[in-house]
């Protein structure tokens, strides 16, 4: 089983970046996927989480409105949309999934729900 997330960069205040997280090994479509970021020196927090159909997202207060997530179950693929973007979002980007109905909802904003992660992509965000 393998997350492979991609598409981070360098990108000036303002500009936007769209992150893919490819699957294999297994279907995910019974499991919530999630984006989690990790900046120098600060624990991994959660940004979004996808639920199994795409047909509910949630979103960490500090993107809400500026990211957008999304998947296509059919390609096991998931995305993030990020618009708008600040310095304070420089991090280690990483995609992650649960296990199958490991969670739900709000439920799913813990890291410690997800049991499989991708090796991150960096997003480095100049002011």
């Amino acid at each position: 089983v393998q997350l492979q997330a991609s598409g981070g960069g360098l990108v000036q205040t303002g500009g936007s970046l769209r992150l893919s997280c490819a699957a294999s090994g297994r279907s995910f479509s019974r499991s919530f996927m999630g984006w989690f970021r990790q900046a120098t020196g600060k624990e991994r927090e959660f940004v979004a989480a996808v639920s199994w159909s795409g047909g509910s997202t949630y979103y960490a207060d500090s993107v809400r409105g500026r990211f957008t997530a999304s998947r296509d179950n059919a390609k096991n693929t998931m995305y993030l949309q990020m618009n708008s973007l600040k310095p304070e979002d420089t991090a280690v980007y990483y995609c992650a999934a649960t296990k199958d109905y490991a969670c739900s909802g709000y439920g799913c904003f813990s890291r410690y729900n997800y049991d499989y992660w991708g090796q991150g992509t960096q997003v480095t965000v100049s002011s």
